[in-house]
Formats: structure tokens, C-alpha cells, sequence
């Protein structure tokens, strides 16, 4: 041992200190992308979050189409003739039978429609009519279902499917969840 280890014995715990050290980040910053590569995509996490609308501007008799997982769903606001023609329909006379009030809205609001918008038979995007009860109309094979999405006739065996959805308030719709403290 030298003089200078006895009276400075600091120095060398430090370059101990100082390597290791050098050595963790070093290890840190070689495994990180390999670590970071599992994580899913910004395009995958974003396509599963809830999505968050402004209803206040569809008024009553309008559609839009939204998107959520990457897939486009209908949002109607249902006038009230449309609300009395599918209260109308028998259920006897639904492939699907399920009342029009289950499809509708929540607690709050009583004049929305959330349904997916591919039919059920093929997955075609049906197009919008007015006909009595009758809303949307698939192109493809000519399944015909009401203003709420329940199957009337055609070739589709089930209704357009209801989303997961909350209205955190009767002008904020969130798409995606059933409880509003998760978007």
C-alpha cells in the first residue's frame, strides 16, 4: 500500500462508487428499448379509450358517425314521431326482440341512439332512412332495422350492437365505459 492509499482512502471508494454507477445507467440504457418495445402502440392504446362527444349540437332527426376501437358507430337523436313509431313495434315482430327503451339514451337523456354501424349479417354500413320505424337499411343484403338498431327484417339475425357508453352529463356522452370517472 502506498502513503497516499492510507491517508485518502475516500478516493478509492469513490471510483467504486462512481463505476457502478457508470455501470447501471450503462445497463439502464441498453436494456430501456428492448423494455419499451413490449409496451403497445400509441395507435392501440389510443383505439381502446373511451371517446368523449358533445351531443348539445345533433338535434333532433340528425345522425353522426363517430369512431371508437377503430370502428364507426351512429349516434341518433331520435325526434318525437321516431320515439312514437318505435314504441309501436311489436316485439313478436323482432328477430331480436329487445325493447326500444333499453336502446335508448339513460337516465338523463331519452332521445339518443348509440349503436354500431355495421350490420350484423356481413358487416356493410347500412344507410340512413326515414320510413315509419325503419332507420337504417344495409346496401349489401337488405337487412332493415328501426331508429334503434333492432333487426326488422332481412338476412342479419341480431341487432346493431349498444357500445358501452355513460352520459357524464346530458350533453357529455362518453363512449366506451359505463363509468364516467374513467375517461
Amino acid at each position: 500500500m502506498s502513503a497516499n492509499d492510507v491517508k485518502d482512502p475516500n478516493r478509492r471508494d469513490f471510483l467504486y462508487i462512481a463505476t457502478g454507477a457508470m455501470g447501471a445507467v450503462g445497463t439502464a440504457a441498453v436494456a430501456w428499448p428492448f423494455i419499451d418495445q413490449m409496451n403497445p402502440s400509441a395507435e392501440t392504446r389510443a383505439a381502446g379509450l373511451p371517446v368523449e362527444i358533445d351531443v348539445s349540437s345533433i338535434e333532433a332527426g340528425q345522425s353522426v358517425t363517430i369512431m371508437w376501437r377503430s370502428k364507426p358507430y351512429f349516434i341518433r337523436r331520435l325526434t318525437t314521431k321516431e320515439l312514437s313509431e318505435v314504441s309501436k313495434v311489436s316485439l313478436n315482430d323482432l328477430k331480436d326482440p329487445q325493447a326500444a327503451d333499453e336502446r335508448i339514451g339513460g337516465s338523463e337523456v331519452k332521445d339518443l341512439v348509440i349503436v354500431a354501424s355495421n350490420c350484423t349479417h356481413l358487416g356493410c354500413i347500412p344507410k340512413e332512412i326515414e320510413n315509419g320505424a325503419e332507420g337504417w337499411k344495409c346496401p349489401c343484403h337488405g337487412s332493415v332495422f328501426d331508429m334503434t338498431g333492432r333487426i326488422l327484417r332481412g338476412p342479419a339475425a341480431t341487432n346493431l350492437p349498444v357500445p358501452p357508453y355513460v352520459f357524464a352529463t346530458a350533453n357529455k356522452l362518453i363512449v366506451g365505459t359505463t363509468n364516467p370517472e374513467d375517461a
